[in-house]
């Protein structure tokens, strides 16, 4: 997928901090090495137990996506993570709102929430309201409450 920004393009020490504070282990594999649990191949994120696999050239999107996959599951889930995170359509409506929320601890040149909803769409996730922004600003209402319910987003919090 070309034109998504990915690892390369993001200061990868703040990812793994960012990511450290939740128990999730960023790994930074080198350019063509195999990606251990990526769920829809390469260049994709893999998760396995309470590490998140990258290259550089995975979108940053991808894991942001799978980090949120490893804090929406629960413990037992985790136990025995890997490739698949399971979950319901309900606990993926929310990995993609934790998602984005997790997007603010990024840091790099060009890095922005409506970068994130532009990748996000260019990369295929399909709403309702035909785009990543559209949706979390206008009809994420059930994936907030699915967060804020297991504690994983303070009640008030919102787009």
């Amino acid at each position: 997928m070309t034109g998504v920004m990915t690892v390369r393009d993001i200061d990868i020490t703040a990812a793994a901090g960012l990511l450290g504070g939740f128990g999730l282990r960023l790994v930074e594999l080198p350019d063509a090495a195999d990606i251990p649990g990526t769920y829809w191949g390469e260049p994709e994120a893999g998760l396995s137990g309470d590490r998140l696999f990258v290259r550089p050239d995975t979108p940053v999107h991808s894991l942001l996506h799978e980090a949120a996959h490893f804090l929406c599951m629960p413990p037992e889930r985790r136990a025995g993570l890997h490739r698949d995170a399971g979950g319901d359509a309900a606990e993926e409506d929310a990995v993609c709102y934790l998602q984005v929320l997790l997007g603010a601890g990024i840091r790099g040149a060009g890095w922005s929430r409506e970068r994130l909803f532009a990748d996000m769409d260019a990369w295929g996730y399909s709403f309702r309201l035909g785009s990543a922004r559209r949706w979390f600003e206008d009809d994420a209402d059930e994936a907030l409450a699915w967060l804020q319910h297991r504690g994983l987003v303070q009640k008030g919090a919102g787009p």
